[in-house]
């Protein structure tokens, strides 16, 4: 890569990237509504907070925002790389592409948990993680569909919203290392995706650390069902 080349893909795309995810559509679908979603329900912007306090309509709203504010900007990125690497050979994508890529989709992610914008205060992550994993295709695509189905049938047994963010994340890496396994081809040998393997464990940390107020609720069995949180719990 050449030097403006590698100042757009490991500068100018992360901070787009940032300041895209960091966009609160929580926040501002209640300033709409006339309502600070910060002062309600768990103080959460996330789609979860959104929906208990306006609606599921304006959840849905919320949720379908922040999947695109980390799809969008990672997806776009994905095209660029591959427009920049599109001489590699046996189509894998350099190490050094994968980090630019993976740094744009955590800008994103970070930027929806410490949003500048409401002095680095924000949600969870999880809905913007899953835009960002769906957007580096095709590695993650069929990773993020398998692990949105775990967390729709775990919400479906249990209905804990937490419980099914916290499963999706710890099987986020184990599905994406059986895929590899399983897909018989030389852009998908594992040594060739180490990157994404740690980011994809990075990531669940990240996740699980932001509910580890929820884990404690639930240990205790004070987390309500339904994603739902009383006003007097740690908001977050």
């Amino acid at each position: 890569m050449d030097r403006n080349t590698i100042i757009t893909v490991f500068l100018i795309l992360p901070l787009l990237g940032y300041f895209l995810g960091a966009i609160p559509f929580g926040y501002l679908i209640g300033q709409v509504k006339g309502v600070n979603i910060r002062e309600h329900g768990s103080g959460n912007i996330g789609s979860t907070n959104v929906g208990r306090v306006l609606g599921r309509k304006w959840g849905f709203v919320c949720f379908i925002c922040d999947v695109a504010k980390g799809f969008v900007p990672v997806w776009w990125t994905g095209r660029y790389l591959h427009s920049v690497f599109e001489g590699a050979s046996d189509g894998i994508i350099p190490t050094e592409a994968q980090i630019a890529w993976l740094i744009v989709a955590a800008g994103c992610i970070l930027g929806h948990m410490f949003s500048i914008y409401l002095r680095f205060r924000g949600g969870k992550g999880v809905a913007t993680s899953l835009g960002a994993i769906m957007g580096i295709w095709p590695y993650f695509t069929l990773t993020g569909l398998v692990v949105l189905a775990l967390w729709v049938a775990a919400w479906g047994v249990w209905r804990y919203v937490s419980l099914a963010s916290i499963i999706t994340a710890v099987a986020f890496p184990v599905a994406f290392a059986v895929i590899i396994w399983r897909v018989d081809r030389p852009e998908w040998r594992f040594i060739n995706l180490i990157p994404l393997f740690v980011f994809s464990c990075l990531m669940a940390g990240l996740v699980i650390l932001r509910h580890r107020a929820n884990i404690s609720r639930l240990l205790t069995g004070t987390e309500n069902r339904g994603g739902k949180t009383n006003d007097s719990q740690e908001k977050g």
